[in-house]
């Protein structure tokens, strides 16, 4: 079996073979190979040591020199090197305490989390694979490399990431990798918001979102997201749904993944909408009543899961701008504007541009994981709103201050002391043109100060 290696990665590969060393592309980068996918990065394994490494390079940085691991700076890109090791006691479930340098690449494959990043390969040796990876590739399969509970017991944010690559791959968790998760599943306490915020995020904005529920089952999401186990035990009881509310997200995240590509195409964008449909329900245990027909009603739930949202993305650690985005998409789901140009410009404009597009994946989702219950109705209110927005946006219709045919600096010139008062006025000229936009000109709008 052999492959074609970046230029870059041959290179450093044959300076350290030149020199009298091992070196071997490792990790990742061969399962992707393998997999005719295009590796996001390059990880090269080697005997020799940080310093013989440095030596042999003209641009290095010690990146990781503690455990063994140099950068290698070569034409603008950057290669982690690192020497073979083994891996000391693990004190905190994350780094081991020292690592112990060997010249035996089996030694070092032997550390590795899974089968399939347990391989190495070089285009003299061809691939060596000495745990079943090529095996499990074939078979679809995530199976820890040796002993499970030792593979999660060096590091935690491994059972994370047994499901993560079951989600990206679509793959599935062998039995004994599975039971290993789910018993020490307490140990992700130990692991930080960032590095289990990194994992989900990637888990969520996959092709196979409902991984989540294997979370749930192996009793990962009790640490690291015990508001879901909630939805997850809150039957609806309504026309309208046919699943809990936990699987009704699942349902809406499943939805999201088959019918759009945003986590590829549009990034920030993909990872918006499918945290907000993950929250878009949290709210509704807390809100929950039951009429006299056993009918549960959840009045007021997108203000509660708004909430909840923010404060779940906090405690990840997320950025401002995704608690921002996610927040307001949650706080709108269940917006309904009436179906017409002038509700649709109002709309637009509470909601915001950004938000207000989005919204629509939000919504088709969240409908199509319902019951057939006015599910037609619906999804025809829902292409109205789209076929009117687009024609809005088309037009190039007012629908925010910036697109205002006046400013600040023309009431000022007109009159208007500067202050509160100017932007007073401006919200009400904006609210003339969101009902006319034929009323956007600077001649009209200024003949209303008066």
């Amino acid at each position: 079996m052999t492959f074609t290696l970046p230029g870059k990665v041959e290179r450093i590969i044959d300076i350290l073979m030149n020199a009298g060393f091992e070196a071997y592309a490792v990790g990742g980068c061969v399962r992707d190979l393998l997999l005719e996918r295009k590796p996001d990065d390059w990880d090269i394994t080697t005997n020799a040591r940080p310093e013989q490494v440095k030596k042999l390079f003209k641009r290095t940085v010690d990146t990781g020199i503690k455990h063994g691991t140099v950068t290698v700076l070569m034409g603008g890109e950057s290669f982690e090197v690192t020497t073979y090791r083994i891996d000391g006691e693990y004190e905190d479930s994350r780094h081991p305490k020292e690592v112990t340098y060997t010249s035996d690449l089996i030694e070092d494959l032997k550390r590795r989390d899974f089968t399939i990043n347990a391989m190495a390969y070089n285009s003299r040796d061809g691939l060596i694979d000495a745990f079943g990876g090529t095996k499990d590739l074939e078979g679809k399969i995530i199976r820890a490399v040796g002993d499970a509970k030792e593979r999660f017991g060096e590091d935690a944010l491994r059972i994370l990431r047994a499901f993560r690559f079951s989600a990206q791959l679509g793959f599935t968790i062998e039995e004994e990798t599975l039971s290993a998760a789910g018993a020490l599943a307490d140990t992700l306490q130990k692991i930080s918001a960032e590095r289990i915020r990194t994992e989900f995020t990637k888990l969520i904005i996959s092709k196979h979102p409902e991984r989540l529920r294997d979370l749930y089952q192996a009793g990962i999401t009790a640490v690291i997201l015990p508001e879901f186990d909630v939805c997850m035990e809150t039957e609806q009881k309504s026309k309208h749904h046919l699943y809990t509310v936990g699987e009704h997200t699942i349902h809406a995240l499943m939805v999201n993944a088959r019918y759009t590509d945003l986590a590829t195409t549009e990034p920030l964008i993909g990872k918006y909408i499918c945290y907000a449909l993950l929250f878009h329900d949290f709210g509704k245990p807390q809100v929950m009543t039951e009429d006299d027909k056993g009918y549960r009603h959840f009045k007021g739930h997108a203000e509660v899961s708004e909430k909840m949202a923010r404060d779940i993305l906090r405690r990840l650690k997320m950025d401002n701008d995704t608690i921002s985005q996610v927040a307001a998409l949650v706080k709108y789901h269940d917006y309904r504007p009436e179906a017409t140009p002038k509700s649709v410009r109002k709309a637009i404009h509470k909601v915001g541009e950004d938000t207000f597009r989005m919204l629509f994946s939000v919504k088709m989702a969240d409908t199509l994981a319902q019951s057939q219950y006015k599910r037609q109705e619906k999804l025809d209110y829902e292409k109205k709103m789209m076929d009117l927005y687009v024609e809005i946006i088309r037009k190039k219709d007012c629908v925010s201050l910036k697109d205002l045919a006046v400013n600040g600096n023309d009431l000022i010139r007109a009159g208007i002391k500067p202050g509160k008062e100017i932007g007073e006025k401006l919200n009400e000229l904006l609210e003339l043109v969101l009902e006319d936009p034929e009323c956007n000109t600077k001649e009209y709008l200024l003949s209303k100060l008066s």
